[in-house]
């Protein structure tokens, strides 16, 4: 009985950690399904072993005489079910590995990160820890390689993933869909203009020696001629890339989510991210504090006097200034292309 204390307590401090959204009840009853699971495998691993009474046939069958084995009879063939090998200790493990039934595909910087880590304490969403890279790096891997990656989950929870490099990756779409077409898609965005800066500030931050934002943002400045083939640049298209998107998905199977309403009203942003996905909405406002210091939200455990967990240094990182002529340049540059991505989504960012 110590043992069996033992293991029930962590399993409950297991549950804890991982579900903090769950009531003590809620808890309870998750801990004593998965005893009641794991005693029913252990009784059809071991059924001799784990009883320690045996239970006495009838008086008939007591007094009726056993049969001599066949000694022409090979052991194996003899002993039956009494050799029948365990099945492996993997099978003890809760959960399958399953391909992702949604993936945040975009963009970068646009609030990726920070709305896979809202949405991942949600205790029916199980999401990869790192970003995976498949659908444009490691394809070659095969599908296997790629389950590999992802969480265990239970089959009443959604497994998820995100890499935003994915929604300006040609082939990503065609490959998705070729996995799965019912896979949801979740695509941060954010002002282009706002997000190239960012973009720019975070490779500025590991390569100091970097030109100038304006000589990388521009082929002619002074005749406000923006050079697209910088990626920074280039991703800010949103129109463009996602014509490539709805060649294999239709719109109401992608949710756009607005990196700006993502930090004055992350509940509300994640409200509908999980009307999205279909689950029931459990992280809400009380979920988040605002950080004024670093001008982000970081999340809460409800009803707690602990420390709130804010994101990575990086998030709230000082932009460089740029020349505010250069920004309304970009800002003409990119209106049309808004102006059409609001129209083939059917909302208004208000990008200005």
């Amino acid at each position: 009985m110590n043992c069996l204390s033992k293991w029930r307590d962590g399993i409950r401090a297991h549950l804890q950690s991982t579900f903090p959204v769950f009531t003590p009840d809620q808890r309870n009853i998750t801990l004593s399904l998965i005893s009641f699971s794991v005693v029913s495998v252990l009784l059809r691993a071991f059924p001799r072993r784990c009883c320690h009474a045996k239970v006495r046939r009838s008086s008939a069958a007591d007094e009726a005489p056993h049969p001599q084995a066949d000694p022409r009879r090979p052991a194996a063939a003899r002993t039956g079910r009494e050799n029948t090998p365990s099945p492996p200790m993997s099978h003890l493990k809760f959960g399958n590995k399953k391909l992702p039934n949604a993936i945040i595909v975009g963009v970068k910087k646009g609030g990726t990160r920070a709305v896979l880590e809202f949405i991942r304490i949600h205790p029916d969403v199980r999401a990869a820890g790192t970003e995976t890279h498949f659908f444009d790096r490691n394809y070659d891997r095969g599908l296997e390689w790629y389950r590999g990656l992802m969480p265990r989950t239970l089959e009443s929870q959604i497994t998820m993933e995100k890499t935003p490099s994915y929604f300006v990756t040609k082939e990503a779409p065609r490959r998705i869909s070729a996995m799965s077409q019912e896979t949801k898609l979740i695509v941060v965005v954010r002002d282009p203009v706002t997000r190239a800066i960012s973009d720019y500030t975070q490779t500025l931050s590991k390569t100091p020696d970097l030109p100038s934002f304006q000589d990388l943002a521009f082929r002619n400045q002074s005749l406000g001629i923006v050079d697209v083939s910088w990626n920074a640049i280039r991703i800010g298209l949103y129109a463009l890339h996602l014509e490539n998107w709805l060649r294999y998905f239709p719109l109401a199977q992608i949710h756009f989510v607005s990196g700006e309403r993502l930090i004055t009203d992350p509940a509300g942003e994640l409200a509908r991210v999980q009307d999205f996905l279909g689950l029931k909405r459990i992280v809400t406002d009380k979920h988040f504090y605002f950080n004024r210091t670093k001008g982000f939200p970081c999340l809460k455990k409800p009803e707690s006097s602990g420390s709130p967990r804010c994101l990575g240094k990086s998030k709230g990182r000082t932009h460089v200034q740029i020349d505010g002529d250069a920004i309304e340049q970009l800002r003409d540059f990119y209106r049309p292309y808004n102006v059409k991505f609001y129209e083939m989504v059917g909302h208004d960012f208000k990008w200005e």
